[in-house]
């Protein structure tokens, strides 16, 4: 269990248990948490105990050591070292929970990143080029593309590029979970737009501002901005990314959706 654990400190004393389960849970799902204060003084700093359902989830909360959380950056540590927590056990995809989804623990680092940075938290340069470089070293990049690729075919997700058509007999839960994710993952496969996924993971200096413009773009998503633009491919500014793949530049060709 203590690879799917961390230890967190320096946490202010006026930072809320629900701060805390909120800021850990882009990590993935939490199995339980504590936040205890370090002394019986009122203005005492906490620490906090989260325990992950998986270790994939506990290697990516490492990488908020030194992240403000509240009103004070806090230090997270684990029991064994962040490599060590990376290994293929760490990784594994598993299918659980809604089928259209993908669980945080299976997303890139940098994904994730993002998502931090979306919902208001500040994280540093180096977090983000760690984020990176995990993808980069351990492959999580293939393994989120891959889980998406599961999902394209079990939903029709290119075909339903075109139009949401009631002969394909998807469920509306389904549907939505496809139109969130098609715009959350710039329908990160079998679309032209998937060369930017592709592209976080060539260049660092052009990955970190990348991830910088996509948290702007995801706050826009959730500030209530998703549906206006859920009609719009996304591939529409790069129509010729990839030519080497006509399966997918077939999305973008009829934008009536």
């Amino acid at each position: 269990m203590s690879h799917s654990t961390v230890h967190v400190s320096g946490i202010s004393a006026t930072t809320s248990e629900k701060e805390v389960r909120d800021f850990f849970s882009f990590c993935g799902k939490i199995v339980s948490l504590s936040v205890t204060p370090i002394s019986g003084e009122a203005d005492a700093k906490q620490s906090a105990t989260v325990t992950f359902e998986k270790e994939a989830a506990a290697k990516t909360a490492l990488l908020l050591d030194q992240t403000q959380l509240g009103t004070s950056a806090v230090h997270v540590e684990a029991a064994s070292n962040i490599d060590d927590l990376a290994g293929p056990s760490a990784t594994e995809v598993e299918a659980k929970g809604e089928e259209h989804e993908i669980a945080q623990e299976d997303k890139p680092r940098s994904r994730i990143v993002a998502e931090y940075l979306a919902h208001g938290y500040v994280l540093s340069d180096n977090a983000i080029t760690r984020a990176i470089d995990l993808d980069q070293k351990h492959g999580f990049s293939k393994r989120f593309t891959t889980a998406l690729g599961d999902f394209d075919k079990k939903f029709n997700a290119t075909e339903r590029a075109k139009g949401l058509d009631a002969n394909y007999q998807i469920s509306e839960k389904a549907a939505t979970g496809w139109r969130g994710l098609g715009h959350y993952f710039e329908k990160a496969i079998s679309h032209p737009s998937g060369q930017k996924l592709r592209g976080f993971y060539t260049q660092t200096d052009k990955q970190i501002r990348d991830i910088h413009n996509e948290a702007r773009r995801l706050a826009d998503l959730k500030q209530g901005k998703t549906d206006s633009s859920a009609t719009e491919p996304v591939a529409a500014t790069e129509p010729v990314a990839v030519p080497s793949q006509p399966e997918a530049a077939a999305a973008p060709v009829d934008p009536k959706a």
